[in-house]
């Protein structure tokens, strides 16, 4: 049996956080999300400290469609590693690291605009 990372094709608002999890598209999943202009998957980070520049490999694929990265650290604002953020500069990938529940506000905002946004959400309480 091979494993599939649950995946949402396209983009979709996030309606609700919390509770370990995310609410969009009329679904919910437990865990930390990743939304990126080809859907949004589940992704396996859960605290900032298991952030290395791997777990950003989608995004380094889809970076031609991405002009800024929303970093969900949580439920403070907190700034992933050097690896990760000197990685995404190199990649021409701007990240903004904001509270999970900041983050999940002004992806929509963005998205609801047009904007070549993308975000990578850890999961709160």
């Amino acid at each position: 049996m091979i494993d599939q990372v649950p995946f949402y094709p396209g983009r979709a608002q996030i309606d609700a956080y919390g509770n370990g999890g995310f609410r969009f598209a009329g679904m919910s999943h437990r865990g930390s999300i990743i939304c990126l202009p080809s859907g949004i998957s589940a992704w396996d980070p859960v605290r900032l400290e298991d952030l290395s520049l791997q777990a950003f490999a989608q995004v380094l694929l889809e970076r031609s469609e991405i002009a800024v990265l929303l970093l969900g650290t949580g439920t403070e604002l907190r700034h992933p590693g050097v690896e990760v953020r000197s990685g995404l500069a190199e990649a021409g990938i701007g990240v903004e690291p904001m509270d999970t529940g900041a983050a999940c506000r002004t992806y929509n905002v963005l998205l609801a605009e047009g904007r070549p946004i993308a975000a990578a959400l850890l999961a709160v309480e």
